[in-house]
């Protein structure tokens, strides 16, 4: 089939080059303009505009995809589909029923369940055992269209958020390149989503300082979703502190929630239940170390407490 591909970040990238390695034409690429990222604020294309221009593909980067010339571009492309990962933009309703197919949406979780912009991080955080990815027909709903497939993904102890959503773009970009070979055979048959749906909204840096009020279990899982991004944080005084995954430490000492206690190989801080062990520890400005490091250099002294 020829298709126009929408997707922005390094996770859309997988099924891009997926589609680009199948039996199926990428005729155009529709990603987010270029903007300023890292510490220098140099602006960037993104993932998917740097490989569909290596490739020799066409990209399409307009503002919103409102834009009137969008809408003549994809008309004179005629694409057979429009396969959809993390564009990061609203597909008008004018533009949905263009492609012969539709858009074809590949979302990471397995719907109706974590609608929305942060499925992974939510389903780390919630404390789900199997996630997984879905591909469905865009409509004007978030995340309520048509189901053409699903592959199921089980949630590691140990996942963070960038770890789990690795996996997912892999098995995903295989279930899309399947979904449309489906569709150009026929023999696929869309269907309703089933159950009772969640919504995931984006957890921005407010949700992602750490509630050492909560039991250890929740405290990991909170640390574990918001790793990489948008990432933990706790404050010691007034100093902000970054931190990596932990490790809720069954037989630990009793400690109060936000307490630290620095011995000389780990640090442990307190929650509602069972204390944890921090892993990493970045300062302000600062690289990450382990927290003894920290320790160390930052001496915290009897009865400090983050919070």
């Amino acid at each position: 089939m020829k298709c126009v591909f929408a997707g922005t970040p390094d996770v859309a990238v997988v099924s891009l080059q997926a589609l680009m390695d199948s039996a199926h034409e990428v005729t155009a690429v529709i990603t987010r303009p270029d903007a300023p990222a890292g510490r220098g604020k140099a602006v960037v294309a993104s993932p998917v505009a740097t490989l569909a221009r290596a490739a020799g593909i066409e990209v399409l980067q307009p503002a919103s995809a409102r834009d009137p010339s969008l809408h003549e571009r994809l008309a004179r492309l005629a694409p057979d589909c429009a396969p959809v990962v993390a564009y990061g933009g609203l597909i008008p309703p004018a533009l949905l029923d263009l492609p012969r197919h539709g858009w074809v949406n590949l979302h990471f979780s397995l719907l109706p369940a974590w609608r929305g912009a942060a499925p992974v991080q939510h389903a780390i955080w919630h404390g789900d055992d199997i996630t997984g990815a879905t591909t469905f027909r865009l409509d004007e709903g978030m995340d309520t269209g048509l189901v053409y497939g699903i592959v199921t993904e089980a949630i590691r102890p140990d996942d963070t958020s960038g770890s789990l959503l690795a996996r997912l773009a892999d098995s995903g970009a295989g279930l899309l390149v399947s979904t449309l070979d489906a569709l150009e055979s026929g023999s696929v048959q869309a269907v309703a989503q089933a159950g009772e749906p969640s919504l995931a909204p984006k957890v921005d840096v407010a949700d992602a300082r750490v509630r050492w009020g909560d039991p250890a279990r929740a405290v990991d899982r909170q640390v574990r979703a918001c790793t990489p991004a948008p990432g933990a944080w706790t404050m010691l005084g007034d100093e902000r502190l970054r931190l990596q995954p932990v490790q809720p430490v069954p037989d630990g000492p009793d400690l109060a929630p936000g307490l630290l206690l620095v011995a000389r190989s780990e640090v442990l801080v307190g929650t509602a239940t069972v204390p944890v062990r921090l892993g990493l520890v970045q300062p302000a400005g600062r690289r990450a170390m382990p927290a003894a490091d920290w320790a160390r250099g930052a001496r915290p002294g009897d009865g400090a407490r983050l919070a």
